[in-house]
This record gives C-alpha cells, sequence and structure tokens, in this order.
C-alpha cells in the first residue's frame, strides 16, 4: 500500500508540461520535425522564423518551471511572451513517467526492410490478387529476413483478414518472386533455402554447383562439421571441398538482419555530429534539433490590443483568455525545444569525456565500463533523463554511427581491482580465437585458463555468452580443413 502511495505521489508531482518535455526528448530527430509542424498546426501564435532582435530570449537558464494555470488573469504583460529574459527548465528529479515512457525508444530509421521490399514489389507486373498475396507475404517475414509461417497459415489470414481466397501453389509464385529481391536470400523458410537463394546468384562455375550440392544433400553433415563423410561423397579433392566451404561460409544466414553481408537498407539519422580537428573533439547538434522558431508577433499584437481594451464584456475576455493560452503555449514550446538541445548536448558532452579515448581512436577496446548512474551525476540530471536520451539518440563519428547506448557497458573485475569493459574483454577472446589453429580450436574452458592468465576474472560460462554474442561458434564447428 505504501509502494502504491509514493508512486501516486511521484506522478502527481509531473505537470502535463514535464510529460510533454519527456515526451520531446526521447523523440528522434527524424521524428522531431513532424512534432514541430503538429504543434504548429494547432497553435497559430508559434510560427517558423528567427526571433527578431527586441524579442529573443536570452541563453541563461533555470532548472524551474512553475507552470501559471491561470489563463484569466487580467494584470498580463505582453512582455512576458516578447523579451523573455529567461530560457525555462524542467524538473526531472522523482521523474517517472508510466510505462509507455519508460520503453526503449528505437533508433529512427529512413528505410525499413519491409518498405524496401514493398518497393521492389511495385516493379513486379502483378495483378491485384497476386499484390496482395505479395504485400501479406512481406508482412510475414521476420526481422531476419525468413517467412516462418506455414504458407497454409498464410492462405487462412488472407481468407479472413482480406476476403481473398487462394492456394499455397498460388501464394508460392508470389514467394519465389519476392525471393528474387533484394537482399539476396531474403524470403527463404529455413537456412538451406536462404543459402541455395543466394549460391544461385553467384557464377555458375565447379565451386558453385558443388557448394549447392553440399547445401542440399549433405547439409548436416556440413553443420557438423563431417568434412571427410562429404568428401568421400562427392569424390571430390580436399582442395575442392575448401574452396565450395569457404564460398558457402561467406555468404550472409540473415540477409534481413545484422550479419556479414547485411544487406538492410535502413540509415541512422544521427542527432549529434562530431569531428576530431587535429586532436580536438568538436560536437554539434544535427541541424535538425535546432529548429527556428518563434512567438507570432501579429498574435502578440493582437493580444496586446485585447488585454488594453475594456474586459467587463464577457466574449472580449474568453478571447483574452484564449489568446493568452495560445501564447503560453507557444512560449513553452519554444523553452521545451531549447532545454531539449540543452539536456541532449550536456548529456553527450559528458559521454564524449568519460570515453575521450574511443572517440579518438575509434578502438572499441578503449571503450570504458559506463552506467547512466555516471553521466546523470556528471551532469546533475536524473537517471530517467539520461536514460531517455541513450536510448533514442544516436552520434556521427569518423568511425561510423553509433546508437548512445552503444557506450554503456557492464564492467569485468581484473586482478588490479580494476574494472575493464566487457567489450574489452570481447576483443581479446576474438583475438586469441581469430590466432589459434583452425585446425585443433580452442576450448572455452582453455580460452577462460589464457583470459585468467591475462589478469581477467573471468568464469567459462562467461566466455560462453561472450562468444555466442561474438556470433562464433563452438570450437568443434570453428575446426577447418
Amino acid at each position: 500500500m505504501q509502494r502504491l502511495d509514493l508512486r501516486q505521489l511521484l506522478s502527481q508531482k509531473l505537470s502535463p508540461q514535464q510529460i510533454q518535455f519527456i515526451k520531446l526528448l526521447q523523440i528522434p530527430t527524424v521524428e522531431l520535425e513532424a512534432r514541430i509542424k503538429e504543434e504548429m498546426e494547432i497553435n497559430p501564435a508559434l510560427e517558423e522564423g528567427r526571433e527578431e532582435p527586441e524579442s529573443e530570449y536570452s541563453d541563461s537558464e533555470s532548472e524551474d518551471y512553475d507552470s501559471d494555470d491561470d489563463f484569466g488573469k487580467d494584470d498580463v504583460d505582453i512582455n512576458d511572451y516578447l523579451n523573455d529574459d529567461e530560457i525555462s527548465g524542467y524538473k526531472m528529479q522523482g521523474d517517472r513517467g508510466g510505462d509507455e515512457e519508460d520503453r526503449e525508444m528505437p533508433i529512427a530509421m529512413s528505410t525499413s526492410l519491409t518498405d524496401n521490399l514493398m518497393d521492389q514489389l511495385g516493379f513486379l507486373e502483378l495483378d491485384d490478387k497476386q499484390y496482395t498475396i505479395g504485400m501479406q507475404l512481406i508482412g510475414s517475414i521476420d526481422s531476419d529476413g525468413y517467412i516462418r509461417r506455414e504458407l497454409s497459415s498464410i492462405a487462412n489470414d488472407l481468407a479472413f483478414s482480406q476476403n481473398v481466397m487462394t492456394t499455397e501453389e498460388e501464394i508460392e509464385q508470389v514467394l519465389h518472386m519476392i525471393q528474387t529481391f533484394d537482399p539476396a536470400g531474403i524470403g527463404a523458410r529455413d537456412l538451406p533455402e536462404c543459402l541455395l537463394l543466394q549460391l544461385e546468384r553467384r557464377e555458375q562455375d565447379e565451386t558453385t554447383h558443388l557448394a549447392e550440392r553440399i547445401i542440399r544433400e549433405t547439409f548436416d553433415e556440413f553443420t557438423k562439421k563431417h568434412y571427410q563423410k562429404i568428401q568421400s561423397k562427392f569424390g571430390v579433392t580436399e582442395d575442392e571441398l575448401k574452396k565450395a566451404i569457404d564460398v558457402i561460409i561467406k555468404l550472409n544466414p540473415k540477409p534481413g538482419g545484422s550479419g556479414a553481408g547485411m544487406a538492410r537498407v535502413q540509415y541512422i539519422i544521427p542527432d549529434f555530429i562530431l569531428t576530431n580537428e587535429n586532436g580536438q573533439l568538436q560536437l554539434s547538434l544535427n541541424s535538425r534539433n535546432a529548429p527556428d522558431l518563434r512567438i507570432s508577433r501579429s498574435y502578440a499584437d493582437m493580444f496586446d490590443a485585447y488585454d488594453k481594451s475594456d474586459k467587463k464584456d464577457k466574449k472580449l475576455k474568453e478571447t483574452v483568455t484564449f489568446v493568452k493560452q495560445k501564447l503560453d503555449a507557444a512560449k513553452w514550446f519554444i523553452d521545451a525545444i531549447r532545454q531539449r538541445q540543452n539536456t541532449l548536448l550536456r548529456t553527450m558532452e559528458s559521454i564524449i569525456k568519460y570515453q575521450h579515448e574511443f572517440f579518438l581512436e575509434g578502438d572499441e577496446s578503449k571503450l570504458r565500463p559506463m552506467i547512466l548512474k555516471d553521466i546523470a551525476e556528471d551532469i546533475g540530471m536524473d537517471i530517467s533523463t539520461v536514460s531517455r536520451v541513450a536510448n533514442s539518440k544516436a552520434v556521427q563519428t569518423e568511425f561510423g554511427i553509433y546508437p548512445l547506448k552503444y557506450f554503456f557497458s557492464e564492467g569485468i573485475a581484473t586482478d588490479s581491482g580494476e574494472d575493464a569493459s566487457s567489450r574489452e574483454v570481447k576483443h581479446i577472446l576474438k583475438e586469441i580465437i581469430d590466432k589459434e589453429s583452425k585446425r585443433k580450436p580452442l576450448s572455452d574452458e582453455k580460452i577462460e585458463k589464457m583470459l585468467n592468465e591475462k589478469g581477467y576474472n573471468i568464469a567459462r560460462r562467461t566466455v560462453a555468452k561472450y562468444r555466442e554474442q561474438l556470433n562464433i561458434p563452438v570450437a568443434r564447428l570453428r575446426k577447418e580443413l
């Protein structure tokens, strides 16, 4: 009961402005423009453009926002809207915006896998029924690029949801068309089919033909690395077999998602741009995060005129109240956008300070263990605020674009008592495996001992976990001829 009362108390402390600010803070850059347009459509007192010199806000900041809910007051000064000397901030202490606010926000992508496939579907000369089947199939593709739903179930979906009566044969006909789309291997129903779809696009020489036979006829032996059985079955030399296997292992097992040769058409829109000017790191916000917004001068003049007139008239008083509400909302929105910029920059500057060596060289082994609390304490903000920024923002560097959450990692104790980033340990683990003899790959136990000898107190199960996270198979499956 006490816990429930505490939750109610915390939720009561969040004003509507604070809740709106939280939402503004966590939306990705690519969605900010739409949010601003939406606000301008509902509020004529807000418009695009730079503030005129006499009405510009100063750059001073405040950590408190006191909302005046009494919009009917008569003693209002127009200078409150045109010559404000303060950018209002928002208290984030005790910030709990409910489950909806705590959900992890995705990094915005400009083009999704589904959009890419739908574009390609549009280029096929299909009738209405085939196009509907194509849309249903594309909608059934998992994030890694596979269709795992039975074609009979897709036929039922079409019947119930689209009122389209079809057969498995008709669905398979359209599926084969989709399987010709990019990325190669898309729309496969299992791994062998995915690999074969990719091999079909290769030059059809003896090596490719042998690779196809290995997958079609000896896939189980291939996955278990029983190479001698395969060699014996096909009557090929060790060199011929090795060439075919090299072709297979370079194929992409996840054409729709992560993995080597990732062909998913997605572009992260960075919120920050970080450049290195002769060893000096320069941070700037993506210009989309810094729109020019101002209070409408004509709307403010209208309010000034109404405010100075006889307010005894009921209709006029209602008009003054309405105009003041719109001006208040516009002023608040401009302040909230500026506070969003300020919060983003302070958070990113702190991350750069913490991970300075990484940003200079791009070497992930230089990443320090860092948690949300470290950044929150450094910038004097609530952990939930930092979490919202970290979960929905990305930075462009000379080494690529990184989601901010990439820089937060768990730590591992070393013999000296210091913490080592889990990425540092993964980096060393990968180096050990890269240097191992492929004829006699190292077991997890052996790798555990080698890491312990280097001073990393790490258990075998953690070695296995990190190896799996790096998509490195067990020793038996790493064995080569």
